[in-house]
């Protein structure tokens, strides 16, 4: 499992003969976030342990992680789309179109997200989540997209604050 997701990895990043680096929508760039956002928070609940068993990000089932699968499950077409925009052409349809693909990337982005959390940070998460658990999925993805934008704005700005955040390939105005 683990050759086939640093495989599948491999396959997923964008390769050094593209002319111009592509970048997604903010649409896309939600899309993926909501089919990621259960794994997300199944993680967060195997993290965060010390929690009481009855927090928000400590379930495992119910209403909560249900509304959020199934708006997974409507926004992957589009997150299919927006992830073959960042890969290797040649590749990604075919490993996109498998029963396969889904899980093996949710797979790979969860862990990344989540292994930055550590467990001090567990009470604020929950809070967090709690706070955002009315509004719909949607809403909760544009607000992470929008927080990732926001932090790397700020990184470019050289705030050393958030230094070692990741890219977000999220296109700049003038690009959509």
């Amino acid at each position: 499992m683990r050759r086939l997701a640093a495989l599948a990895a491999a396959l997923l990043l964008p390769t050094q003969a593209m002319a111009q680096t592509p970048c997604l929508t903010t649409g896309e760039a939600e899309a993926i976030t909501l089919v990621a956002l259960p794994d997300v928070i199944l993680e967060t609940g195997r993290v965060c342990t010390a929690l009481p068993a009855g927090s928000i990000v400590r379930q495992t089932s119910g209403a909560f992680l249900a509304k959020y699968q199934a708006e997974a499950d409507r926004a992957w077409p589009a997150a299919q789309g927006a992830i073959a925009k960042l890969s290797d052409p040649r590749v990604s349809m075919l490993l996109l179109q498998s029963d396969y693909a889904r899980p093996l990337i949710t797979a790979i982005l969860a862990p990344q997200i989540v292994g930055r959390i550590q467990p001090s940070d567990c009470p604020t998460i929950d809070r967090i989540v709690t706070l955002l658990a009315p509004l719909p999925p949607r809403n909760v993805a544009g607000v992470v997209v929008a927080g990732l934008q926001h932090l790397k704005a700020e990184k470019a700005r050289g705030k050393a604050v958030v230094a070692d955040l990741p890219d977000l390939p999220v296109c700049a105005a003038g690009r959509r």
